[in-house]
């Protein structure tokens, strides 16, 4: 097993945004994705890797060995989204990331977006969420279910939630690390779906400013999708949860709240 340090490097200091990749059995993706993002010299990545038995670890390892911008934190055993990008956050933190992503690994996030995300969140916004459903986003090579469970969800959690976006459950995103400064990530305890739903309640109580810019979103290159219907079921609680107060939000007081619907 390799352990969480064992690939830490320093981060040089002009790569001041760090990239979250939380991976299982990505072994197909994640050498590709790396070249791609590395091309940009702001950004590092940071994998969290959940004991993938294909070896994304080892493949993530040996390009960390000679690029001071990769790092991985390897897990004992697969624990789930929300934690591992709990632990990214954290790790980034420390590191000194001045703007944290959210990002999959398998290509469903282009990488050709990360610029985009940057500038709406250095000039206008606290937290930019990549967005299928604002003008000039989309989908593509999606089945019926899957755009009605994607859709709905959406609107399900922004009407109980009065969230002021239009894709809440999307998994591509921006922050500026003093919302993750400010945000309580022990009290946070879901994931899938249900941990962006909550990221974007949390950000939006504690009084940051959001916004959104159009992406579109791919079905994944190569692998199996993760989703599941425990998943989405823990979704549909967490939403009930967060309205009635049952997973406190801490933080500043709500302030206005802005949508860049491009």
């Amino acid at each position: 097993m390799i352990h969480s340090d064992t690939a830490r490097n320093t981060p040089p200091t002009s790569a001041d945004c760090t990239i979250v990749i939380p991976t299982y059995n990505e072994r197909e993706n994640i050498g590709a994705l790396l070249r791609r993002i590395l091309e940009l010299p702001r950004f590092r990545v940071l994998v969290v890797d959940d004991n993938s038995p294909d070896g994304t670890a080892e493949i993530v390892a040996r390009v960390a060995r000679d690029e001071p911008r990769v790092g991985l934190l390897s897990r004992a055993s697969k624990l789930g989204l929300g934690t591992a990008y709990i632990a990214g956050f954290r790790r980034a933190l420390a590191e000194g990331a001045g703007y944290i992503y959210e990002m999959d690994a398998d290509f469903s996030h282009d990488p050709r977006y990360l610029p985009a995300l940057l500038e709406a969140t250095e000039t206008r916004y606290d937290l930019t969420l990549g967005s299928r459903y604002v003008p000039g986003g989309g989908t593509t090579d999606w089945g019926v279910i899957r755009k009605i469970i994607s859709r709905g969800g959406n609107v399900y959690a922004r009407l109980i939630l009065s969230l002021p976006v239009m894709d809440a459950t999307g998994g591509y995103r921006c922050y500026r690390r003093g919302v993750l400064e400010t945000i309580d990530l022990d009290a946070i305890h879901s994931n899938g779906y249900s941990f962006q739903i909550e990221m974007v309640y949390r950000t939006m109580r504690a009084g940051f400013r959001i916004g959104e810019t159009p992406i579109i979103f791919p079905d994944r290159r190569v692998g199996r999708s993760k989703m599941s219907r425990r998943i989405v079921l823990e979704a549909l609680l967490t939403v009930w949860q967060l309205r009635l107060g049952r997973l406190s939000a801490t933080g500043r007081q709500p302030t206005t709240v802005e949508t860049n619907r491009r």
